[in-house]
Parts: structure tokens; sequence; C-alpha cells
């Protein structure tokens, strides 16, 4: 078939994706699946789940989600990426489970695709408003409908040469306009489609749309007809899901590669100490986040932050971050304060996720204090769009009170805003809130660290498993002694270093040459971690918990060190 996979192509009528719904549409040999988010943006993908090949069509659109029926995985809005495997409730989908997407727009009451988009829909002359006419499938090629419109055309009607590439226009006796499109659905089969040049109501809409349709069935009828040799079926070819995100190089943060570029679209203050931003992106869209994924920023100054998104579920257009004004902080909130402004360009990296929400618990309880709120309300948001059992405790100070209001308020009843406690307040309420320990319960808490402490105490104390207790720092304020001198052995890489004193484990692996990943570089978030092999450890991060402290498998390089006079790591 020839044919130009930079043209466009209408693949479905507006009308044929009404609220929720999922159409299945073909063309040029391979399916479709296309389906309405909430948010208004037409999703075309590969009609096929990742895991076992079923047809997404047959699926549930959520509005923000589209969940296959066989085993339930979940995938987002725009990105396609996979957001939820139920067989693997514990673990945060990897963002290269991504399924195939194609350009979509929505033009003359239809929506159109593209293999390898050249520009837009072409503009329609004498079309400012217009009737859609029902689609007819014809058992006939692409060439041999575009032919028979060309030089046969229709009677009584004069064919219209259009500037367009993709209609056939014909000026019809009372001066309007009707055109015509072709969807190839294969060699054999295509889809004819048709809009008039006027929008017409009531009886007379009836009237010319059953004129209109007699026409292009006689159209169909006299195609079907033609002694013209039938050509074997397209055999589309299966394209494998994109690696492009697998590819991206890890770096440590000396070198990082922040490749990805937003522009500031929202600044507000949204409290007197905290502001929120929306970063859009400029070219691409955004990788698919996981809730309690976190950013790392690189500001104007040089500095490189991290802060949580706070998206939920369908929210897949931009990311949203709230940044607490630290008065006496490192300069990261106050440049972000005082220096960036609505328009400004800002280098981010793609989402982490050290803090992933386990789905596979009966009840889930999240204790925020402050600005700590941001990842538990990604969390909280996703289990209320799944009417998953949660509750939402919040501990803040009236100043910060109007801040996430909004937000609490639409994740429903089960939530309590708890204003200006003292200490022995907030600690009497967290006991509250954990007296009732359970195995298929979780609790997930973010704040100050000494809250953080408090509370896995109380929850140690009340009879919790440790392992059902899941935190996240921002900052780590354990003193750092950096002053042993060690040696690693990397034991699949057969190498030998010196770690001397002032040097973390993490700096001399980046100084030779070895790329490990990093993002905090102060022990609160988990992501340099590295299996260990034989050797005794001075844990001095506040990421793992005491139990995996004890255990002495695994070790934070960016600050931990070692006890012995070798460690071996699984590198």
């Amino acid at each position: 078939m020839d044919i130009e996979f930079s043209k466009w192509f209408p693949v479905a009528s507006t009308s044929d994706l009404p609220y929720r719904h999922i159409f299945q549409a073909q063309l040029l040999g391979r399916e479709y699946a296309i389906w309405r988010a909430d948010d208004g943006h037409v999703n075309i993908w590969e009609n096929r789940c990742l895991h076992r090949g079923v047809r997404l069509s047959i699926g549930i659109n959520e509005g923000s989600e589209l969940k296959c029926q066989y085993h339930g995985w979940r995938y987002a809005n725009r990105t396609a990426g996979c957001t939820y495997i139920p067989a693997h409730p514990a673990d945060a989908p990897a963002r290269t489970i991504c399924n195939n997407t194609y350009q979509s727009q929505e033009k003359y009451g239809m929506i159109w695709t593209c293999e390898t988009p050249d520009g837009t829909v072409p503009e329609i002359e004498g079309f400012g408003s217009y009737t859609v006419l029902r689609p007819i499938p014809i058992n006939s090629s692409y060439k041999t409908i575009e032919n028979f419109l060309t030089n046969v055309g229709i009677p009584k009607h004069q064919f219209v040469k259009s500037k367009s590439t993709v209609a056939w226009q014909f000026k019809l006796e009372s001066g309007t306009q009707i055109s015509f499109f072709i969807q190839p659905q294969n060699n054999n089969i295509s889809i004819l489609r048709g809009i008039y040049s006027l929008h017409i109501e009531g009886a007379e809409k009836i009237k010319i749309l059953k004129h209109y349709n007699s026409i292009m069935v006689e159209i169909r009828d006299k195609l079907e007809k033609q002694d013209s040799p039938q050509l074997p079926d397209l055999e589309p070819k299966i394209s494998q899901v994109s690696d492009q995100l697998s590819k991206i190089p890890v770096y440590g943060n000396q070198n990082q590669r922040f490749h990805l570029r937003v522009t500031v679209t929202e600044k507000v203050r949204i409290s007197d100490n905290i502001i929120k931003l929306k970063l859009k992106s400029i070219k691409e869209q955004l990788p698919t986040f996981h809730a309690g994924a976190h950013i790392d920023i690189q500001l104007q100054n040089g500095l490189i932050r991290q802060y949580s998104l706070t998206n939920g579920p369908g929210e897949t257009d931009h990311y949203c971050i709230a940044v607490k004004i630290e008065k006496n902080g490192g300069g990261g909130s106050k440049t972000i304060g005082e220096n960036i402004a609505i328009g400004d360009v800002i280098a981010i990296s793609s989402p982490h996720n050290s803090f992933p929400l386990l789905r596979n618990s009966k009840h889930t309880i999240f204790v925020a204090g402050g600005i700590g709120i941001t990842p538990l309300l990604s969390m909280a948001k996703a289990l209320h769009s799944m009417k998953l059992s949660f509750e939402f405790h919040y501990f803040t100070q009236s100043q910060d009170l109007s801040a996430f209001q909004n937000e609490i308020y639409k994740l429903g009843k089960n939530t309590n805003t708890y204003i200006d406690l003292t200490i022995d307040q907030t600690l009497s309420k967290i006991e509250k809130i954990l007296e009732t320990p359970s195995p298929l319960n979780k609790v997930y808490v973010c704040g100050p660290g000494e809250m953080i402490e408090n509370t896995i105490k109380i929850g140690n104390d009340s009879g919790w498993n440790e392992s059902n207790l899941r935190y996240e720092y921002f900052k780590n304020n354990n003193k750092i002694d950096n002053d042993s001198t060690f040696q690693i052995e990397l034991a699949r890489s057969a190498i030998s270093l010196n770690v001397p004193s002032g040097k973390s484990i993490l700096e001399v692996l980046t100084e030779n040459g070895i790329k490990l990943e990093s993002s905090c570089e102060q022990g609160a978030c988990g992501t340099c971690k590295v299996s260990v092999l034989e050797g005794d450890i001075n844990h001095q991060d506040v990421y793992l918990n005491s139990s995996e402290k004890r255990k002495g498998k695994v070790i934070l390089t960016c600050v931990s060190r070692a006890k012995s006079d070798r460690l071996i790591l699984d590198i």
C-alpha cells in the first residue's frame, strides 16, 4: 500500500468517545485503543496490554487511568506508563513499562492520528461550521476509493480540488460543500467519512443526513462491484515497547544529567510559608510517576534540591511541587521564593521513588507533619481514586493551615487536621492513632525528623511490625563521622579501592568511573543503596530501619562507612 505515513487520518468520530468509553479503531493494519480522559485529553494507544497482550479496548476507562480487564494492570493518561500491577502490589512498576502511544488531534468532529506526524491536520476551506456524516465501511482499498472520488466523483456534484491533502471536496447545487475522508483500515477495507458544510438541527438535519448517507452508500456499492484485485491484508509490525527511558544515563550528582526541561506555568503562595509550583514540559510528555515520587531540581544558582510530587492520578500533563520557605535553610527554598518566576525554564530529573506506596494493605494510615504532607497527598489521592481504605492525619501550624485544605477536603471524610498542638499533645494523638496494630495495615509518616522518630517509637511500643511502619526523611540530621579510612572491594568488577578520611564511598566510586545512581547524598532517600557481601557497617543514614541496619546487608554509600578494615560490595 503506497501511503504516506506522515499523513493524518481520521480514526474515530468525536461521538465515538462518550464519557468513560474506550473505542477500538484500526489504521494501516494497526489496532488502537482510543479513550478520552476526564481532563479532555484523547489517548491513542496500541491496543494491547503489555502483560498478556489482551485488547485494552475491552478494559475500563477510569477517567485518569485505563485498567486492563484481564489482570488489572493500570496505565496512566497521556504517558501510557504502567502505574500498578495487582500481582505485585508492594512494588512500583518500572518507568520503562510503557505502552506505545500515537499523537491525536480532534478536528472537524473526528479524531485524527498519524504514524510519523508532520505538522497538523490541514485546514479545509468552507467548513467553519459543519455536520458530521455517518461513516461507511467499504470493502475496497484506499487508492481505489481515492481514484473513484477524484476521477468518477458524485453525479450532479462538482469536484473541487482541495488544498488539503486529506480531503476530497464537492460543491453542491445549493452552494454548500461536502468533504470526504478515507480511513484505510488495511489493504482491503477502508472507512469513508464525511462532513457537510452547514451545522443543522431538527427535522432538516435528518433529511439531509439521509440524503448524503444514501450517496455514501451508493459510492460503497459501486466500489464493491468493481472487479479490482484483492490485496493481502497488511501484517502490522508490532513495535517494541519504547526503551528510551531505560537508556537515560545514570550519574552521581557531580555529573547528573537533568535531561528534562520544564517551564513554570504557575507560582502561588498557598500559605505564609509555602509556595506551590506547577511545571510543564517544553516539548515532550513528562515521564510516568508513582505516588511518593520526587524530582531533583537544578536551580539557577547551581543548587540541587529534591521535592516530592503532589500530583494525583490523571495529572500527567504537569508536575506539582510545594516548597516551604526556610529562613535558615541552605538557600534552595529562598531561591525558589525570590528568583523563580512564571515562564522560567528549569532543568529537572525524571521522578525517583524511594518512598513507594504499597497497595497491598487492608487499611492505610497516613501521618503527615508540616510540609511532610507532600508525598502523602499523592499517595492518598491514588488510594482515593481506587476506593481503597485509608485515613489521613495532618499536623500543622495555623500559618500553614490553608495550604492544603482544598486537597485534603477532596480525599473524603476519613481525614483529620490538628492545628498548633504542643509536642506532648502531638505524641498523645499519634498514640491514639496507632493504638490498634494490625499486620494487614500499614502506616506512612513524613514530616520533621523528631516527629518521624517518635512515630516509629510509638508504633514499635504499640506492637506494630517494623516493616509496616514506612517513613521518609527530608534530610539527615545525624552528625556524620567521616574520619575513618578503609578498603572497598567490588565483587562483580574485581576492583579494590581505598576510601580515605573525608571522602564518602560514593565519591570514591564516582572518581574511579563507577556510575552509581544517587540523589540527596545525605542518607535520606536510599537511592545510592548497594548490597554488602562482607564487612561491618557504620550506618549513618536515616533511610534504613533498625532491622535492616542490624542485618548489615546493605549500605547507603553517600554517608555510611565501614567499621571493619574492608567492605565487599556487590558492584
